[in-house]
């Protein structure tokens, strides 16, 4: 990986929200992102819909304590790391494996109602002053149902306040070539039995960081102790593996936008 020199646009006044499935997603996916954001001043409002309550704790769990309770400590902390101005929990349930029995749970993310939830993060981001909202991909990054819905619903909170929507995913082919070992995402999606990714020519942008930038990424995927050890995302070639975070954009006002102005956007976009 050989990103370009770092631009620090002044990004004070602007609000962006982050909308995610699941604790992690926020760190593996849009871990830079986030830092950069806050870096440069923005104030970065991050959305969880759950708290990833399902499975096993990879560490023990204090007397009492939860597993949706240690991961939604663990997501505190990781924001805290990546400089999270403003944390909201959307309360829903995890949907677990696609067609498995969680999936059918009355208060799964993937039953939920699309449209509500969408007002639900609309409201928020209005209340907000949010310039951007930034949520999976139109193919939830890897197929995964609670994906698909936080799919759904930021691109209709971006339609509805009229403010450009960053469909995050990732580059598979770039994947494919790297030396840096497997990413996150593929585990994920071969455990759900789904597909990931896109192809390079199908996607609009690339934000890219510094090795500040990397290990505050590293720091907070693995601030997620209860789901990932320190050897899943080794410092070897963790930069060539997740040193980019890819974007679909859609909708907005034309022209740059708040993570075009980052300055390092890798444009992939077909002409």
């Amino acid at each position: 990986m050989n990103p370009s020199p770092i631009s620090r646009p002044d990004l004070s006044g602007s609000t962006v929200v982050v909308l995610h499935a699941h604790p992690d997603d926020e760190a593996i996916f849009t871990g830079i992102t986030l830092r950069r954001l806050a870096d440069a001043g923005a104030r970065t409002v991050l959305v969880m819909a759950t708290s990833g309550e399902l499975g096993e704790s990879r560490v023990p769990l204090r007397p009492g304590e939860s597993v949706a309770r240690r991961r939604v400590a663990e997501l505190e902390c990781a924001a805290g790391l990546l400089g999270v101005s403003r944390l909201v929990l959307l309360g829903r349930r995890d949907s677990g494996r696609p067609g498995g029995p969680d999936s059918r749970h009355r208060r799964a993310l993937s039953l939920g109602d699309p449209l509500d939830l969408a007002r639900r993060v609309a409201r928020v981001a209005d209340d907000e002053g949010a310039c951007a909202v930034l949520h999976d991909d139109e193919q939830g990054v890897y197929g995964h149902p609670d994906h698909h819905m936080v799919s759904r619903i930021g691109a209709t909170v971006a339609d509805l306040l009229a403010i450009p929507g960053y469909g995050f995913t990732v580059d598979r082919e770039y994947l494919h070539l790297s030396t840096g070992g497997p990413h996150l995402v593929r585990g994920a999606a071969e455990w759900a039995e789904v597909a990931y990714g896109r192809v390079t020519a199908e996607i609009a942008l690339a934000v890219t960081g510094d090795a500040a930038h990397l290990a505050c990424k590293r720091a907070a995927i693995t601030a997620h102790a209860s789901q990932l050890d320190d050897a899943d995302v080794p410092c070897d070639g963790f930069a060539d593996t997740y040193g980019y975070e890819w974007y679909r954009r859609r909708g907005g006002p034309t022209g740059p936008g708040v993570l075009e102005s980052l300055g390092n956007a890798h444009l992939f976009a077909p002409a």
